[in-house]
């Protein structure tokens, strides 16, 4: 029961990480998450540890923990393994790709006009991720998506601060329709182009993001 519990509290806490709900160098405390979730300690403490492990949290005996702040050489790190991931999976697409899974990338498309209308960056943040996974699902491999999913956690942070910051995201609306359209099309030089292109959006961000956001940088 405890590592279910510790899973639930894992998870949420990392989601709120990520969703920016707990910012960078945010104090928080096993007592506080402990009531915030009606658990005992143990696996708030289990919980911290496994963050902290994963440089999501930084804890300091004595002194308390706070969420980590953004380390930006962890975010280039992911940002080159996922490039060179995804610029091979869009290739394959070219090639080969179901109809099905077209049709929910021009679905998801759909979508993301929604949440621009709405500007709604974590509805934004979660179809950007659908797109993404659909192409690898497309082309049956979802074990190298889960590999990026292993180290994406650092780019996730930068990802959806600048999709908070910044509701003008016609280019990555533009980027995902030219990546649909070369698949469709079997242009496997544009749909790497592009995607290329897109994955470097991040490098752009950041150091706008560092101007914007100075505090939640290491």
């Amino acid at each position: 029961m405890i590592s279910t519990t510790r899973d639930a509290v894992y998870h949420a806490l990392k989601e709120q990480i990520l969703m920016l709900d707990l910012l960078p160098g945010t104090g928080i405390s096993e007592k506080e998450i402990s009531v915030q979730f009606g658990v005992s300690r143990t696996p708030v403490r289990e919980s911290f540890v496994q963050l902290s492990q994963e440089g999501l949290l930084d804890i300091y005996p004595q002194r308390g923990t706070v969420v980590s702040l953004i380390d930006l050489e962890r975010v280039e790190e992911a940002r080159f393994i996922r490039e060179q991931l995804e610029r091979a999976v869009i290739s394959l697409a070219c090639e080969s790709f179901p109809a099905d899974s077209l049709q929910q990338l021009r679905s998801n498309l759909a979508y993301q006009q929604v949440s621009m209308s709405e500007k709604d960056f974590k509805m934004m943040f979660e179809l950007d991720e659908a797109f993404h996974r659909t192409i690898f699902e497309g082309c049956r491999k979802l074990n190298t998506w889960a590999i990026i999913q292993q180290v994406n956690v650092h780019l996730n942070r930068t990802r959806m601060l600048r999709l908070a910051a910044d509701h003008r995201w016609d280019e990555l609306y533009e980027q995902h329709e030219q990546m649909v359209d070369a698949i469709e099309h079997h242009e496997a030089g544009k749909a790497e182009h592009v995607m290329n292109t897109h994955l470097h959006l991040t490098v752009t961000d950041q150091t706008v993001l560092k101007e914007k956001f100075p505090t939640y940088f290491k």
